[in-house]
């Protein structure tokens, strides 16, 4: 259980595989919740919308292949990333109906978490960039909320699951890498030229130091 200056949130470390964590169910209804995810080996996580052919010819030998139900790009994840969800119920005052501007409160958290660890963050507050790119690869493109550095580049990718009743933030922190370890893993034909795939993206930060600072900066809203 996590306190702070207002609501208790729930936190729920799991370890499994990448389908078993995010075909986890959501609850019908909830209170604020955070589930703390380590994957047991590498996952290409495909968007709720990108069909299983984008993968390349000998993918399945390296990495776990699994569709979320959310949507954007594919995004690898690694067993030493930071993936953490967050849940909050349709009645909390941090509930936002328009999907966009629902990951603005998010984006400040994970802002103050890493500028608390020395990352000069910044949180994304316009529409969506290099749309194309993110269409194919989730970290190509930056949305609503998302976090990069004074440089620019992407450091937490979000994104969303809703119900009537649930809303189902989905963060990632990539450990310091550069954009091929994604790219490699896909069919060269789809992906977009303009995405320079040395573009480096996420934090070279420890998981349990990052994740226990998120906790830390989630536990004083009110």
């Amino acid at each position: 259980m996590l306190t702070g200056r207002g609501k208790w949130w729930e936190v729920v470390s799991t370890v499994g595989t990448a389908a078993d964590l995010h075909h986890r169910p959501m609850p019908p209804t909830c209170e604020r919740l955070v589930w703390s995810h380590r994957v047991e080996g590498p996952a290409l996580v495909l968007g709720s919308t990108q069909p299983t052919d984008i993968v390349g010819s000998d993918t399945t030998e390296k990495a776990e292949i699994v569709t979320r139900r959310s949507g954007g790009g594919a995004v690898l994840v690694q067993s030493y990333d930071t993936w953490i969800d967050v849940l909050i119920g349709e009645d909390d005052e941090l509930w936002n109906h328009d999907v966009g501007r629902a990951f603005g409160w998010l984006g400040e958290v994970w802002e103050r978490t890493l500028r608390s660890l020395g990352v000069e963050a910044q949180r994304h507050e316009g529409g969506l960039q290099n749309r194309d790119e993110g269409r194919v690869v989730c970290f190509a493109g930056l949305g609503p909320g998302e976090v990069t550095d004074a440089d620019g580049i992407k450091i937490v990718g979000l994104s969303q699951r809703r119900t009537r009743n649930v809303a189902r933030f989905q963060c990632l922190v990539p450990y310091r890498s550069p954009l091929s370890h994604t790219i490699d893993l896909l069919d060269p034909s789809v992906v977009p030229e303009s995405i320079d795939p040395e573009t480096p993206i996420g934090a070279a930060l420890d998981a349990s130091v990052l994740t226990t600072q998120f906790l830390s900066e989630l536990a004083r809203l009110p």
